[in-house]
């Protein structure tokens, strides 16, 4: 087994594409419409998706917000730096909700950002797991 995607549902597709692509550096991997269902799906991610975990973008045709709930938490990403990683995300027009810095209970550096739709994206430094 392996973990294929993880699914957002977003109000703006194109507006959640550029946010993916643009800021956070992930390719658009393919997208199809679904016109019977009323909806169209995107998949991004860094790499193939024989070979990595993707995020599958769902727009539902007219829905233009969700409640996100309490029960969502974030998507972790690895960076290389993440104290660069939030300035670039501000740069390009992101809005960052956790500046970079050590986590509340530890030493690990993470930052973490907000996309349009409101659903959190952690960055965490590299090597994170053998420290």
């Amino acid at each position: 087994m392996r973990l294929l995607h993880t699914m957002l549902r977003v109000g703006n597709l194109q507006k959640s594409i550029e946010f993916y692509t643009q800021v956070l550096g992930m390719k658009l991997l393919r997208q199809k419409d679904y016109p019977a269902g009323e909806f169209t799906l995107a998949f991004l991610g860094y790499g193939d998706e024989e070979n990595n975990t993707v995020l599958e973008l769902t727009y539902n045709w007219g829905v233009e917000s969700y409640d996100l709930g309490k029960g969502y938490g974030h998507i972790a990403i690895e960076v290389p730096d993440v104290y660069e990683t939030a300035a670039a995300i501000k740069a390009a027009g992101g809005k960052i909700i956790r500046e970079a810095g050590p986590m509340n209970a530890g030493t690990t550096i993470i930052a973490f950002a907000e996309d349009p739709d409101g659903y959190q994206i952690e960055f965490i430094g590299e090597n994170h797991i053998r420290k």
